[in-house]
């Protein structure tokens, strides 16, 4: 009877090894995804899945999901490290009615998107919705069809994390005064962002940029046809600085606004023309100016609070 035992234990043992060997094998380190492909698949080059929601749970940690040919590759939520690129391709996300994107990841994770289209199809929630994250870095994707907001990184009280944006275009379907391309804004609290954006277009809604949670540098930028404001600082509770170099703001109502709140925006070497309203308009926040601007051809033109030398 003890042997017998005892020779249960070891085959419940080693099945258990086994099982745990068998999924550790079934997540790799770079998974595909085709528009022909299946989410029964095991995601292999040569047996791709369908979707990005698929291929994530069969893709480790760190790894990288790629697109075999062109397709509409399905919203997703992401909670853990990972790349997603559609370089190479025509890769998309079709999200009408709901979030293209959403990351809720923890914390040091590292989350890359790149070369995607993101559409709403005119119904859609969020391009991209960020919960929380180490650091997202979102690289040549395209953004439209949103009804709130292209980028929203909310993250939950106390949370830190980095955002970084390069060579992405944002137009959204929003007409909410609070829709905005890319909005930074802590759910509650002092939450705390690092925002770096480069080379960045965005039309068509109506607000550019919104900064209530973060310290963020904008350049190489165009920021057109808002109806509320290019670029908005603000915050109740807490510090945000906006920094604006070699940017253009022009054909919104508002080119750039201080709002209210222990807020400070810098700007450098940039264009602030043909604004309906304002170029620069100051709420309680301040404004510097490195003097090297160009603001003309607005409505009222506007002043910053302080200019500052430059060294």
């Amino acid at each position: 009877m003890n042997l017998l035992r005892f020779t249960m234990k070891m085959l419940v043992a080693v099945v258990f090894t086994f099982a745990l060997a068998s999924m550790a094998q079934a997540q790799a380190t770079r998974t595909w995804v085709s528009g022909v492909g299946d989410d029964v698949n095991p995601c292999s080059r040569t047996a791709p899945c369908k979707t990005f929601a698929g291929a994530i749970s069969k893709t480790a940690t760190g790894g990288e999901i790629d697109c075999i040919d062109p397709g509409g590759f399905g919203a997703v939520t992401i909670t853990k490290s990972i790349t997603i690129d559609g370089g190479g391709t025509f890769a998309s996300i079709l999200a009408a009615g709901t979030t293209g994107i959403i990351v809720n990841a923890p914390v040091g994770s590292v989350v890359v998107i790149k070369n995607l289209s993101i559409n709403g199809a005119g119904t859609g929630i969020n391009g991209i919705r960020v919960i929380a994250v180490g650091t997202l870095s979102v690289e040549g994707v395209a953004i439209s069809g949103f009804t709130t907001h292209g980028i929203f990184m909310n993250p939950v009280n106390g949370a830190t994390g980095n955002l970084f944006v390069k060579d992405t275009f944002i137009r959204t379907n929003a007409t909410a005064a609070s829709s905005t391309g890319i909005r930074i804004e802590a759910v509650t609290g002092l939450a705390s962002v690092t925002a770096v954006i480069d080379n960045v277009r965005m039309e068509k809604m109506p607000i550019g940029f919104f900064n209530a949670s973060s310290i963020a540098t904008i350049r190489n930028s165009v920021i057109s046809g808002m109806s509320v404001s290019g670029i908005t600082t603000q915050r109740a509770d807490g510090n945000s600085q906006t920094n604006i170099e070699n940017c253009v703001l022009d054909h919104n109502t508002i080119g750039v606004q201080a709002g209210t709140g222990p807020t400070i925006t810098r700007l450098s070497n940039s264009m602030v023309i043909n604004n309906s309203d304002k170029g620069l308009a100051v709420a309680g926040g301040t404004l510097v100016s490195f003097g090297n601007n160009s603001v003309f051809g607005n409505n009222i033109d506007g002043v910053p609070t302080s200019t500052t030398p430059q060294i």
